[in-house]
């Protein structure tokens, strides 16, 4: 089997490129295509799919993975999902047998699944306190008020890290080094997992 990614920038790509390799059945292939944000991932979406609706081998599927953003995630699902079905591509939200295309939604962005694994942060960054998970506006990566990849910079600037920028692909590449699927607190992040799962089984 073989799997086409469609990501909308490189700090999902790269973190992707750690954690897909833990992730994937063995012997399963992949491939990450990196779009120059959200707005030209879904752009170029509905004519990717009909393209590979053209010529996709039986054992290939696809899966796209766009951040929320803060949009209304029923109407950035059913556009995705809209996308695929346009293009004749069966996915898994019809609850079709075989289905080909797997759309998920990381809520709110890619910096709530590096909080969903303090472990990992820690891991990466040993200045960050092992208890950031449990203190209040932490608690729930996915529902961190603000902003996600805002009070991940809070968190390691206070440890002493990134005082001046936050390099969000550096960030991205040093925690999903050390991150465990299976203990994420990310629910939008264990969908992604259980999506993949099913689409490769």
């Amino acid at each position: 089997m073989h799997v086409e990614f469609l990501v909308e920038e490189r700090s999902v790509e790269v973190a992707l490129g750690n954690l897909l390799p833990k992730m994937l059945p063995e012997g399963c292939g992949y491939r990450i295509h990196t779009f120059q944000g959200k707005p030209d991932l879904l752009k170029s979406l509905p004519h990717r799919l009909r393209g590979y609706a053209q010529w996709l081998p039986e054992d290939w599927r696809i899966v796209v993975l766009v951040d929320e953003d803060r949009q209304n995630c029923r109407d950035l699902k059913g556009s995705l999902e809209h996308a695929a079905l346009d293009a004749g591509l069966h996915t898994k939200a019809k609850r079709h047998a075989g289905f080909q295309v797997l759309n998920r939604i990381v809520v709110e962005e890619l910096e709530a699944w590096l909080l969903g694994d303090i472990e990992a942060l820690v891991a990466a960054y040993p200045g960050v306190p092992g208890t950031l998970g449990s203190k209040r506006g932490y608690r729930d990566p996915d529902a961190i008020g603000g902003g996600t990849w805002e009070a991940l910079a809070r968190a390691l600037r206070q440890a002493g890290y990134y005082r001046s920028s936050f390099p969000k692909i550096e960030v991205a590449r040093r925690v999903s080094a050390h991150m465990d699927p299976a203990r994420n607190r990310s629910r939008s992040f264990r969908h992604f997992v259980a999506g993949l799962e099913a689409l490769t089984t």
